[in-house]
């Protein structure tokens, strides 16, 4: 069987306690085989027969030593100690006895947070208060007890709430209530855990276009093709009139062109320039045929 050293998992936290009032010290430690317990104040080991009026337990792993109404000569060091085969650890705290009293106050509150699925949540608060107040944690209103899934951490004055996994369904209303015998203090926050569906893609940016827009761009399509054909078409109308080098101006009224000068080599090209030297009149004298001679 293997053997392994006691350790606190939650050490003794100081006390600061309203004279007359009950005081409570308590830790939690684990080790194999199970450990045996003692209890100390200011290095003397107690008992409950050598503090009237003090109450000693340990059960499953759990040391609490309770003091039902303190004095100001109850204040002091308590320490506790836990010892098997493997070895020993020892645990200490404070106790202050004091004839003031304070109502619990925040001094760090409950801060909303977002987070994904699966994720570790710490949940912190900071509290004081004389006597030393009782928190507690609740979500939507039911008190969360400590338990490996939610765990309820303690040092001095600073008040943890630890949740090793979060879920989807973690998410909700999370507030810490602390209290003592003067007063009563609350803070609250959010938990968001996001799923995995829930992730945002990345948004695809899109160009909104007016229907005067869509008209515009249409009516200027228009205008470019338009254009481009008349280019197109005067570009062929001048091509055609490019004769044996000389280019002919076109204009919109008909009127006769220029002869150019007869060619000094025959040529089919010369030959279409004098077919194109006719007159441009529209009218045309159609003779009548010639009678072919008799032979």
């Amino acid at each position: 069987m293997s053997t392994q050293a006691p350790t606190f998992i939650q050490p003794l936290q100081s006390v600061v306690a309203l004279e007359g009032s009950a005081a409570t010290f308590e830790a939690q430690v684990s080790g194999t085989p199970v450990p045996e317990v003692s209890w100390f104040r200011d290095g003397q080991v107690l008992s409950a027969a050598a503090l009237p009026g003090a109450q000693i337990s340990f059960s499953d792993g759990r040391a609490v030593l309770m003091i039902s109404a303190v004095t100001a000569a109850h204040s002091g060091r308590f320490s506790v100690r836990a010892t098997n085969g493997a070895g020993q650890a020892t645990s200490t705290a404070e106790l202050l006895v004091t004839a003031e009293t304070a109502p619990p106050n925040f001094i760090q509150r409950l801060q909303s947070v977002t987070v994904r699925q699966g994720s570790q949540v710490r949940l912190d608060v900071r509290v004081t208060g004389i006597p030393t107040p009782v928190v507690k944690f609740y979500r939507e209103g039911a008190e969360i007890q400590s338990s490996a899934d939610f765990q309820i951490v303690q040092e001095g004055d600073l008040y943890s709430l630890l949740i090793a996994e979060a879920f989807p369904e973690d998410s909700g209303t999370y507030s810490v209530i602390a209290s003592n015998s003067s007063g009563r203090a609350t803070s609250t926050a959010e938990l968001l855990v996001q799923g995995e569906e829930e992730a945002v893609p990345a948004k695809k940016s899109k160009t909104v276009i007016s229907t005067s827009q869509i008209s515009q761009t249409r009516q200027t399509r228009v205008e470019k093709r338009t254009e481009a054909h008349y280019q197109t078409s005067t570009t062929a109308m001048m091509e055609m009139q490019v004769e044996g080098g000389i280019v002919t101006q076109h204009l919109a009224h008909k009127t006769p062109p220029r002869v150019p000068p007869k060619p000094t080599s025959k040529s089919p090209t010369s030959k279409v320039s004098a077919t194109r030297q006719q007159s441009p009149s529209p009218v045309r004298h159609v003779k009548g045929p010639t009678p072919t001679p008799v032979r």
